[in-house]
């Protein structure tokens, strides 16, 4: 082996493997990916796609205990390899050389390492009811580190924050050095959209057409930049989501100039004959609709999302196993607390029920929440774990994302009442949790990085955004929240414009003269909306009954709609008070056994008594909590 060594004129580094076995590291081959894998999973198969000039002519060997080829697939293009291994549960951890033998005696090695785990599958904890989630859009956040701004071997290398389109500077650092504020306002989860590469000549600021699976962007910081946020978060207990794209990748992707099989991509060979290409028809119900045909059915599943976003075929076996063994080797090398996995119904169906299953079954309390962009309960209720669905569909997902109860909460804020408008959109809407195999593990929120601000929703109404925002984090639902709402950013400008919805956080950037992390500079609207956000958070953190209580609610009457959660002997109200009064009769809510119980406002901190009649905000939103055994 070390002949070989010199007759490729390689520079050999002696190392001892934590087997104590001596061995030269190689490094031949242009890629070889995963790039690395760790022994002790209950699967013990993985493959590994090896990309590097004529590989495809080579024969794979290894050498190592308890590893043991099972099989070589040659890609259509001669410069793949694909390698299945058996990794056998006695394995140790360590590294060992993949030797490739060529028929005219030429030789290739190859480094392989195998680590071993840091905590068992079943310590993997995901996110739930008792969480609440910050979403950041990372470049407009918090610039930590200006030495990363521009990266010269990256097509978009400008830094223009007078450009919503353009990239502004914000990176993981910038996360990290405010982990304090986010646990301050008593978030527990962070969710940053994509990090990985986006190689793209323009708009590559927002992270969802990723050119390298493997590779954090080096405009975002480093890969070790990634692994201290999970572990200060982690010391902070709050857990990390990651933003992943099951569904398509950036046109710049690494692969699509040398793809490895001809159906690696939809519509692979129009792309490759330069034709005109087709995108998804965006008919996302054909995926539910009994009647839906299959014409309808491949142009939403095969239709490219853009044109500058190739849509990865799951239906290629090679290409599943890429996206299942990326998932997992994210979760196990920065200990996530779950994943976001974009665009979920675009993906093949089946594909994404193994993908999640796959997950779930390694790592049996993680979590993950698929977007599913529907205002139709059924929709939602369809992709989530446990539906009985007529087609027998099992998605092995925990949680999709709320758009159905987003849009009733804007609506009954927004319309005027009336026998079926108003507020009886939000208590019929939440009426719909019948459906639901598990209403508490969906995902609510009141906006997102791909819809107006909720300020801009509810016409900059301060008082309608708190009423939404107390009823998200109060009814049974995980919370998520977008980064600045909490002093009321806004897209009123151009409402729906994705460069101003994802505005920069003030005080993210050296030389702001408002920040938002400080309060220098806020206004006194946005200073209490920071204050109210703060409370209810720190106060939901902490309730059993907000977590797991039941859930009663009282159909609106005259403008007022009143919600409790309750568990055992705490009981939690948010009165919604679209109408002048400043009191409420308590007649109605004899049930709950409150009356002459002690009540404590959650945002003001005044203790008063459940009496016959209740203080409540006009035009705005009440928060109480008390206890029934006073």
């Amino acid at each position: 082996m070390l002949n070989m060594a010199c007759k490729h004129q390689k520079e050999e580094k002696e190392i001892v493997s934590y087997t104590e076995v001596m061995i030269s590291e190689f490094n031949d081959v242009e890629r070889i990916e995963p790039l690395n894998w760790w022994v002790g999973f209950k699967n013990q198969d993985l493959q590994l796609l090896v990309k590097s000039p004529g590989i495809s002519l080579a024969h794979p060997e290894i050498n190592y205990s308890g590893v043991k080829i099972e099989a070589v697939h040659k890609g259509e293009s001669r410069n793949y390899l694909f390698i299945d291994l058996q990794i056998d549960e006695q394995t140790k951890p360590g590294k060992f050389n993949i030797d490739f033998k060529f028929e005219n005696g030429e030789e290739k090695h190859q480094t392989y390492e195998l680590k071993s785990r840091v905590k068992p599958s079943e310590d993997y904890m995901g996110f739930n009811s008792s969480d609440a989630i910050y979403l950041i859009t990372p470049d407009r956040f918090s610039n930590g580190d200006s030495s990363n701004d521009i990266n010269k071997n990256l097509l978009e290398q400008t830094i223009d924050r007078s450009n919503d389109y353009a990239r502004h500077g914000g990176d993981i650092k910038g996360i990290t050095n405010h982990l304090d504020y986010i646990e301050d306002l008593g978030f527990t989860v962070i969710w940053p959209c994509p990090l990985p590469t986006n190689d793209m000549p323009e708009s590559s600021y927002h992270g969802y057409a990723m050119t390298n699976f493997y590779e954090i962007d080096p405009r975002f910081g480093t890969f070790e930049d990634y692994l201290e946020l999970s572990e200060e978060a982690s010391e902070k207990g709050i857990k990390l989501i990651m933003d992943q794209v099951a569904n398509h990748c950036g046109a710049e992707h690494w692969w699509m100039k040398d793809l490895p099989f001809s159906n690696w991509v939809n519509q692979q060979k129009t792309f490759e004959n330069k034709e005109h290409l087709t995108n998804s028809n965006h008919r996302r119900t054909s995926n539910q609709d009994p009647y839906a045909s299959v014409k309808d059915k491949q142009e939403m599943s095969d239709g490219w999302f853009v044109p500058s976003m190739p849509d990865l075929n799951q239906k290629n076996p090679f290409m599943a196993k890429y996206i299942i063994q990326n998932s997992i080797w994210w979760i196990e090398t920065a200990g996530l607390g779950g994943i976001r996995q974009d665009t979920y119904p675009y993906s093949d169906k089946d594909f994404m029920s193994r993908w999640a299953g796959a997950i779930m079954s390694e790592y049996p309390n993680f979590s993950i929440v698929g977007e599913e962009w529907s205002v139709n309960p059924l929709i939602i209720g369809y992709w989530q774990e446990g539906a009985n669905n007529r087609d027998g569909y099992d998605s092995n997902l925990k949680s999709p994302m709320d758009f159905a109860m987003q849009g009733q909460i804007v609506n009954g804020l927004n319309e005027e009442e009336g026998w079926d408008t108003g507020l009886i959109k939000i208590y019929e809407g939440l009426a719909n949790d019948f459906y639901y195999a598990s209403p508490k593990d969906i995902l609510i929120f009141a906006d997102n990085h791909d819809m107006s601000r909720i300020s801009t929703q509810v016409h900059d109404n301060a008082e309608k955004v708190k009423m939404a925002l107390g009823y998200m984090f109060l009814m049974p639902r995980i919370p998520q929240f977008y980064y600045g709402t909490e002093i009321l950013m806004n897209d009123t400008e151009k409402p729906g414009d994705h460069g101003l919805i994802r505005t920069d956080f003030p005080g993210g950037w050296q030389g702001d003269t408002i920040n938002a992390f400080t309060g220098e500079g806020l206004t006194t609207a946005q200073i209490d909306m920071q204050q109210f956000v703060k409370k209810m958070v720190n106060y939901r953190k902490h309730s059993k009954a907000i977590h797991e209580g039941k859930t009663i609610h009282f159909a609106p009457e005259k403008g007022v709609y009143v919600l409790f959660r309750v568990l055992e002997d705490e009981v939690v109200a948010i009165i919604l008070n679209k109408s002048n009064e400043t009191s409420l009769s308590t007649s109605r809510f004899y049930e709950l056994g409150l009356r002459g119980k002690n009540i404590k406002n959650i945002i003001s901190e005044e203790v008063s008594v459940w009496g016959d009649l209740v203080a409540i905000n006009s035009n705005g939103v009440t928060l109480f909590s008390t206890k029934i055994k006073n």
